[in-house]
């Protein structure tokens, strides 16, 4: 296997591996761990080149990092993907070849699950590292974090209505849902089974199917998603789709999803709240899946009351930050920045080792 180091300004270490026997071409990007080990899920995707999936992998790693520090979970943050066809590429060997990679790492990395992963590969990777987190129950692990992130997600709704609307009647409203994976499902029967009007669109026409019997739930194409004539609306697929094309497009007076990283630029921030949208930010509404995960990490093991009383808090973290975003003028983007980083300083400071700055933007 042939390990190449790349530097990046504000990253602990971002490491390339390539195993020619497996066909193994991967990433591992560790942001931070002031806080402790580097916590973040593996992603199986099939970037056009490594310079797509670096950019890919940087994001999420910083947002990782501030996922963990908003949900004090005594975590770092980093990220790994593996470059790939989902079709054809999936295999044994790669899986196992990139297990010994996460292994490398002797525990300042610790994987999870993340899009086109599931508890196959996990069992596969385990074979050959421990550090790998979400197997299944029967084996004493956390189990697939999604179901917890859709909960952490209708519980962060709660905070953004009575923001925004001054209700916690999630049942009155229209969402617009983008992506119906693990956790959008999860998300949609939820707001169906409450009673609310749910606008769907995915990729898959086949797994849209699935959802239209359900009450109060239509889909519309992919490109209609953004123009739907709604209260909330919901990024829960890929990251990015937050950009000067599709805001313009929201006719929503919220954006709550759990997608990463949705917004393409930092800025675009700024032009939701110009535009009076109130946004939630992703690495705190979506932030259950990882608070299930950073649960089993801990020396006492896997407890599942544990888990779901810090998934609850999810609702005082964005509370936390409308009310600073509503002081300091600022959009809740910035304030849970300035949330997250406050948090890294602070461990520093206590560490007594100030690392480079981690929190700027790459």
């Amino acid at each position: 296997m042939k390990i190449r180091q790349v530097p990046v300004d504000g990253y602990e270490q971002v490491v390339v591996a390539e195993d020619e026997s497996s066909g193994l071409h991967a990433i591992v990007a560790i942001h931070d761990t002031s806080l402790g080990p580097a916590l973040g899920g593996l992603r199986f995707w099939d970037y056009q080149s490594e310079q797509e999936a670096l950019t890919d992998v940087l994001r999420l790693a910083q947002g990782m990092t501030y996922k963990s520090a908003c949900a004090d979970t005594g975590l770092g943050g980093g990220k790994a993907v593996i470059i790939g066809d989902q079709e054809t590429d999936k295999t044994e060997a790669r899986f196992r070849a990139m297990g010994r990679f996460i292994d490398s790492f002797e525990g300042r990395y610790i994987t999870a699950e993340d899009v086109g992963i599931g508890i196959r590969e996990l069992e596969w990777l385990v074979q050959e590292t421990r550090y790998v987190t979400g197997l299944s129950r029967q084996s004493g692990s956390s189990g697939n974090p999604s179901p917890f992130t859709a909960r952490g997600l209708i519980r962060g709704l709660f905070a953004c209505t009575e923001e925004k609307f001054g209700t916690s009647h999630l049942d009155r409203l229209h969402y617009a849902v983008q992506g119906l994976g693990q956790v959008g499902g999860d998300v949609v029967r939820c707001l169906s089974m409450l009673g609310a009007t749910v606008t769907v669109s995915d990729i898959s026409d086949e797994r849209c199917q699935e959802f239209v019997p359900l009450p109060g739930v239509e889909v519309v194409p992919c490109d209609d998603i953004y123009a739907v004539d709604c209260d909330v609306f919901m990024p829960c697929a890929l990251g990015g789709v937050l950009n000067e094309k599709t805001i313009p497009m929201l006719k929503a007076q919220i954006v709550a999803g759990c997608a990463n990283n949705q917004l393409l630029r930092d800025e675009h921030s700024r032009e939701l709240h110009e535009r009076g949208i109130l946004y939630a930010p992703d690495f705190i509404i979506n932030a259950g899946g990882i608070i299930n995960v950073s649960v089993e990490v801990r020396p006492e093991g896997y407890n599942e009351r544990t888990a779901l009383r810090k998934i609850e808090n999810i609702y005082n973290g964005l509370r936390e930050v409308f009310d600073t975003a509503r002081r300091e003028n600022l959009t809740p983007a910035e304030a849970a920045d300035r949330v997250a980083e406050q948090r890294l300083m602070d461990a520093r400071k206590r560490n007594g080792n100030p690392l480079m700055d981690a929190t700027s933007k790459s």
